[in-house]
C-alpha cells in the first residue's frame, strides 16, 4: 500500500475497484481484456495491410485465352504508350459485365472516330475470384475484340474491389485512367465531364509551372489530378425512392466518413472516377485497403499528398443486382476506423516522390 502512495492514479483506480461489486469488477476487467484484445487485432490487421502494400507484382499477367499464355502486365511507372486505359474490377458480374463492355467499346469506338488523336490502350477487366461465369464473359469479349483492346487479370480467389481496381491501375498504361463499375450504372459517355475538369485543372498546372519552369508539362498525364463522379446531386430522388432503412445507412455512412477524411467530396462511393497517371502513381502505391472503403482512403490520400480533385456529377442509373449486404456496412465502418488508427499513428507510411521510369 505504500508502494501504491507514490502512484496516486494506481491508488486511486484500486479503491475504485475495491469500492465495485465482484460482478462489476470481474466485467469490468473482462471489458478491458476485450478492449486490449480488439486493439491487438486492429494492429495485426494494420500491420499486414501495410506488408501488402509492399507486395511485388512480377506474377501478374494478362489471360490470353487464344493462345492459353500468360501475357507479362506492363507498369504504371513506364511511360504511358496511351491516351485512355479504363479499369473495369468484376466479381460474379456475368449478368451485368456484358451491357457495360459492350457501351464501353461501342463510345470507344465512336470517340476514336471522331478524333483521329484519341488512343486507348485496353479495357482491363480484373475478375476478383468470381464463382460464376464471368471470366468466360471476359474471355469471349477478348476472343472478339483482340487482346490489343480488352485484357483480363484474374486475381485467383477474392480479394475486394478496392484490391482488383489496385491491380489493373497498377498494370495501366493510359495518361487517364478510368475506373468503371461492371454494373454499368454510369454511362461512359460521361468520361468527357471528368477528363474535361482534369484537362482544366491541369492547364493551370501548366501555366503555374510555366511562370517558374521555361519548360511545361508536355503531357496531361504528367499532372497530378483526380475526378470523382459523384451522385448527390440524386441525393433528393434516391431518398425518395430508397427504403428508410438504406436512407439511414447512407447518412450514417456519410457522416462516419465526413469524421474521417473530412469535407470535399459528398459522394465517396460512385463507381466511376478518373485519374491522370501521376496521380495513380503516387495513390494506388500507397493504397492499403482491399475492399469496400478504398475510395475513402483515396480522397484522405489527395488529402495528405496535396492531389488536387474535383467531383463531378455524372448520370447513374441503379441497376438490380447489388452486392451490398448489411455485414458489407459493418466491414465498411471497421474500414473507416483503419483508416483513421493506420494513419492517424503512422502505422501506414505514405510514399512520396514516385515517377515514371
Amino acid at each position: 500500500m505504500n508502494a501504491l502512495k507514490s502512484f496516486p492514479m494506481m491508488a486511486s483506480l484500486c479503491a475504485a475497484f475495491r469500492d465495485l461489486s465482484p460482478f462489476v469488477a470481474i466485467g469490468s476487467v473482462l471489458a478491458c481484456f476485450v478492449v486490449i484484445w480488439l486493439l491487438s487485432y486492429a494492429s495485426n490487421w494494420l500491420q499486414d495491410l501495410e506488408s501488402g502494400v509492399r507486395v511485388s507484382r512480377a506474377s501478374v499477367c494478362f489471360e490470353d485465352p487464344t493462345s492459353l499464355k500468360k501475357v507479362p502486365c506492363p507498369s504504371i511507372f513506364d511511360c504511358s504508350g496511351k491516351y485512355l486505359s479504363i479499369v473495369i474490377p468484376a466479381y460474379n458480374e456475368e449478368a451485368r459485365l456484358p451491357v457495360a463492355l459492350d457501351e464501353a467499346l461501342l463510345y470507344l469506338q465512336w470517340r476514336t472516330n471522331k478524333d483521329k488523336t484519341f488512343t486507348y490502350e485496353q479495357i482491363i477487366i480484373v475478375d476478383d475470384g468470381s464463382t460464376d461465369n464471368t471470366v468466360k464473359v471476359a474471355f469471349d469479349y477478348v476472343k472478339k475484340y483482340s487482346l490489343d483492346h480488352v485484357r483480363v487479370i484474374k486475381q485467383g480467389r477474392n480479394s475486394g474491389k478496392g484490391a482488383a481496381v489496385r491491380t489493373g491501375i497498377l498494370c495501366a498504361r493510359g495518361e487517364l485512367l478510368l475506373m468503371l463499375d461492371a454494373d454499368g450504372a454510369t454511362k461512359v459517355i460521361d468520361m468527357e465531364k471528368l477528363e474535361n475538369q482534369i484537362k482544366v485543372v491541369a492547364e493551370q498546372q501548366a501555366v503555374n509551372r510555366g511562370s517558374n519552369d521555361s519548360k511545361p508539362i508536355p503531357k496531361l498525364g504528367d499532372s497530378c489530378v483526380v475526378a470523382f463522379g459523384s451522385r448527390a446531386h440524386l441525393e433528393k430522388q434516391a431518398f425518395s425512392t430508397r427504403k428508410w432503412y438504406r436512407n439511414i445507412l447512407m447518412k450514417g455512412f456519410h457522416f462516419c466518413v465526413l469524421m474521417v477524411v473530412g469535407p470535399g467530396v459528398r459522394d465517396t462511393q460512385c463507381g466511376f472516377k478518373m485519374f491522370t497517371r501521376a496521380a495513380a502513381q503516387q495513390l494506388f502505391i500507397n493504397m492499403r485497403l482491399k475492399r469496400w472503403c478504398f475510395d475513402v482512403e483515396l480522397v484522405h490520400l489527395c488529402k495528405r499528398l496535396r492531389i488536387p480533385f474535383k467531383e463531378v456529377a455524372v448520370n447513374w442509373t441503379e441497376i438490380p443486382g447489388s452486392k451490398l449486404r448489411l455485414g458489407s456496412i459493418l466491414h465498411m465502418l471497421v474500414e473507416l476506423v483503419l483508416i483513421r488508427l493506420g494513419y492517424g499513428f503512422r502505422i501506414w507510411q505514405i510514399h512520396r516522390g514516385f515517377v515514371q521510369g
